[in-house]
């Protein structure tokens, strides 16, 4: 991937959220953005001396498919089972060798993946895409698009969630905050910068469920990290 493509895929991910991924098991019944995950992926891609990372790509791994049992997927998810990411990379002439790089590059990947979110990344495909003669100039992080403003809480079950550790507020962008249906409760929630969203969507999970007053199953949707 070219600068020119990697800033227009940058733009183009600024202006929507994209797919939902799913986190943890299907048993967790929680999913985050495709935005929100590359906020913590990008950036420990970008940490790997002697490369340029293009655009990440999500998709199911080839062995997915552990949803027996699981909520359905809501729309524009990934079923939950295993992923796998692939991106294309430039690589600076000259500066490291190319096997390291590369295996420096996934270890990054599935660190930040598996340990920074939650993410179940079973492979990590690359690709040599430039060879540059000189490491292009050090651009600083780019700063996240402002979310919508939370809604306001508006019942116990909310207040419930927002009381969780690592919940920075609930959001709507797929409806209502708590959704309750047949299929049981949804919550839609932004998660605080550094906390581990997997974990977070299981600590609200317990505590719908407990404010709740009853067994009820409880689906997270991760949809910002601020």
């Amino acid at each position: 991937m070219t600068t020119a493509e990697g800033w227009t895929a940058a733009v183009r991910d600024l202006l929507a959220p994209g797919r939902l991924l799913p986190l943890g098991s299907a048993g967790d019944r929680a999913w985050i953005t495709e935005r929100a995950a590359r906020q913590v992926l990008d950036p420990a891609a970008t940490a790997v001396r002697g490369l340029v990372p293009g655009e990440l790509r999500f998709e199911a791994a080839p062995a997915a498919g552990d949803g027996g049992g699981a909520a359905p997927a809501p729309p524009g998810a990934l079923t939950p089972g295993p992923l796998r990411i692939s991106t294309g990379f430039g690589v600076v002439m000259g500066d490291r060798p190319l096997p390291e790089l590369a295996g420096e590059l996934r270890t990054a990947l599935l660190t930040a993946a598996r340990e920074g979110l939650g993410l179940p990344v079973a492979a990590v495909d690359l690709e040599v895409t430039e060879l540059l003669d000189a490491a292009p100039a050090e651009v600083g992080p780019a700063t996240p698009p402002p979310g919508r403003p939370s809604p306001a809480a508006a019942d116990a079950t909310t207040l419930a969630v927002l009381r969780v550790e690592g919940v920075a507020g609930v959001t709507d962008a797929w409806g209502p905050p708590v959704h309750r249906g047949p299929d049981g409760v949804r919550v839609e929630l932004a998660v605080t910068s550094g906390h581990r969203p997997l974990d977070v969507a299981r600590a609200v999970q317990k505590a719908v469920a407990a404010a709740a007053g009853k067994a009820t199953a409880v689906t997270v949707l991760v949809s910002e990290l601020r």
